[in-house]
């Protein structure tokens, strides 16, 4: 019975030998394999690929956040020229609405010119047939009373023989006094058609300024148009660069927010990685420190027995 028993164990003995022998071999493996992760250049290149793919990564993303500031400058930068043309486009077109307001005026003076000049043409014209009227009457009042000096002097002639009675002194003064209306009213006639004269030219200076005006105001105004489409075409290049950039910057920025989700996901994986393989490691510690309790128990049933077997003999 007890050979058999021996018989059992020494088959056991040779089963958790090859077993404890296999583990050795194994874990011999794998601490290798550690060492030289270790301490291996494979390891270290890794590790240094890693870092340097890290540092490319990081050196990236500064270089996409320099490109991004300076995007934003530039993007500040045309928003004040933006601004800028827009205070420009305003004060060109305020400087437009006070051409048009200059307009008008300079029309409504030209307006009024035109109608004073109307006026005093209708007035000359009056006058002139006043005039007329003046001279008709005086003609009239002239011929008659050169019928009454006739008619006088006829009467003077029939009757010679009282000449102090009939004396023309009041028909000569009457004549002096009609001469005298007449030079009054020919010197009041004249310088109201000098005044006329002087306001109708001064009329026509004032027509032609309007005129000069008006044409200098609409070539402003040609001008301020011009500009205003030069800018007006400015501002939308400027809008669209803008735009452009903006969506250029924003397909930088989610590719860099691709890349930096991918080696998030590439750094956790390496963490799962590593965390199994200590996890591992672990493993591997435990099963050696229990293979080494077993076969220190084995070494320590072995040696029992056989100074047991050897006791009998002795």
């Amino acid at each position: 019975e007890e050979s058999l028993q021996m018989w059992d164990l020494n088959k056991r003995l040779e089963v958790y030998l090859a077993r404890v022998k296999f583990l050795e071999e194994e874990n011999e493996v794998l601490r290798a394999e550690i060492q030289s992760a270790k301490g291996s250049s494979a390891g270290d290149s890794w590790r240094v690929k890693y870092e340097e793919e890290l540092r490319a990564l990081r050196d990236a993303l500064d270089h996409a956040f320099r490109e991004k500031c300076t995007a934003e400058l530039a993007r500040d930068n045309l928003y004040e020229e933006v601004q800028q043309v827009k205070t420009r486009c305003q004060k060109e077109q305020a400087a437009r609405e006070e051409a048009k307001k200059q307009l008008s005026l300079s029309r409504k003076e030209l307006e009024e010119e035109r109608r004073a000049q109307i006026w005093l043409k209708e007035r000359a014209v009056q006058l002139e047939k006043e005039v007329e009227a003046l001279l008709e009457v005086h003609e009239e009042e002239k011929a008659g009373l050169d019928q009454e000096i006739t008619s006088f002097s006829q009467s003077l002639e029939s009757f010679r023989c009282a000449p102090v009675a009939f004396q023309p002194v009041e028909v000569e003064d009457y004549s002096k006094r009609l001469s005298e209306i007449w030079k009054g009213a020919v010197e009041t006639y004249k310088t109201e058609v000098s005044q006329l004269e002087g306001s109708l030219c001064q009329a026509k200076e004032n027509l032609w300024k309007a005129v000069e005006d008006n044409q200098q105001s609409q070539l402003q105004l040609q001008h301020l148009e011009k500009d205003l489409a030069g800018l007006k075409a400015r501002k939308e290049m400027l809008e669209e660069s803008l735009a452009q950039q903006w969506q250029e910057q924003r397909g930088e920025a989610e590719k860099f927010q691709l890349a930096m989700e991918a080696l998030e996901q590439e750094q956790q994986s390496l963490r799962v990685q590593i965390a199994r393989v200590l996890e591992d490691r672990q493993q591997l510690m435990h099963l050696k420190m229990s293979l080494s309790l077993e076969v220190a128990t084995y070494r320590t049933l072995l040696e029992a027995e056989s100074t047991r077997l050897q006791m009998p003999a002795g």
